[in-house]
């Protein structure tokens, strides 16, 4: 197969050279409700284009590349004293595969342990592409399903507006959960 960033010939579908040269994570951080904190691995107009691939058969792959480079080697770095669980925002199952999910798994570890299907939202809204106006006139309705571990990791692809994040904070507050902070992909705010 061919790297799809720069086309030569590779094993993978994004090739360690261009892992190196263009997918090189930093830690971007911001707050949101009462001071919870979201760590991003990336600007999103850095990889906009690969971010987009999650409504192609292709995102599955571009995903799973991207998760292994951020949200694994943090996993694998992160240390806490008691177990946290992972949980993704409306890890519906689109186009195949849940985009959330596969990040999610990646943070598999001795301290995390992912959790599915325990954040839905009760409605269909998409927040991708709208306004703010939009976003707070149109709230996310998530419903939280019962899971053992007390601490939370908070896990999403994308902070825009911060809502669905902090929408998804108050449903796991509301249910007596502490959220220890969020982790992104991406980071589309200015």
């Amino acid at each position: 197969m061919r790297c799809i960033l720069c086309e030569r010939l590779s094993f993978t579908h994004i090739c360690f050279s261009c892992e190196e040269k263009f997918l090189t994570p930093s830690l971007f951080k911001r707050k949101i409700l009462d001071g919870i904190e979201v760590f991003s691995f990336y600007k999103y107009n850095d990889i906009k284009d690969l971010i987009h691939t999650k409504h192609t058969d292709l995102g599955y792959y571009v995903y799973s590349a991207l998760a292994k480079l951020t949200f694994k080697k943090f996993s694998s770095e992160f240390v806490f004293d008691e177990n946290t669980a992972g949980i993704c925002i409306d890890d519906r199952v689109k186009n195949g595969y849940s985009h959330t999910a596969v990040l999610n798994k990646a943070l598999k570890s001795r301290y995390i342990t992912p959790r599915y299907a325990k954040l839905r939202s009760n409605n269909d809204i998409t927040y991708s592409g709208k306004t703010k106006e939009y976003r707070l006139n149109n709230p996310r309705d998530f419903e939280l399903k019962e899971f053992k571990e007390k601490n939370v990791i908070l896990v999403d692809d994308i902070i825009t507006t911060g809502l669905t994040l902090t929408q998804g904070c108050n449903a796991l507050r509301d249910k007596g959960k502490e959220i220890l902070f969020c982790l992104t992909l991406a980071d589309a705010g200015e």
